[in-house]
């Protein structure tokens, strides 16, 4: 098991400590995206006479929007890669077929 880390960051504009364990460098970027999650919905019109509650709710449903946009991205990439995985397959399969062929062909000779 790998050890616990901890480090402050300022989120925010407070400081916390985030602890797990994953890397410092790694629990620095989700502050540092966590930060600029919340200066992207800040800018909205709305922003100031938000409650706390749909304060915290737009930046949860901006997080989410991220996460099932990437979930998108990933399943799309897998797609293509089992694609491209098939295509090799059936390439390689011809070319297999092909040298045996060829083979074929110089022993008639």
């Amino acid at each position: 098991m790998s050890k616990k880390n901890s480090v402050q960051v300022l989120i925010n504009g407070k400081v916390t400590t985030l602890t797990g364990y994953e890397s410092e460098e790694y629990l620095e970027r989700v502050a540092s995206y966590l930060n600029k999650k919340q200066q992207e919905i800040k800018t909205s019109a709305n922003w100031r006479r938000m409650t706390d509650y749909m304060k915290g709710t737009m930046l949860a449903l901006n997080i989410a929007d991220d996460l099932y946009k990437a979930r998108e991205r990933a399943e799309g990439l897998e797609d293509e890669l089992k694609s491209k995985d098939r295509e090799l397959y059936d390439l390689k399969q011809e070319l297999v077929d092909l040298q045996l062929e060829l083979e074929s062909l110089k022993k008639k000779r």
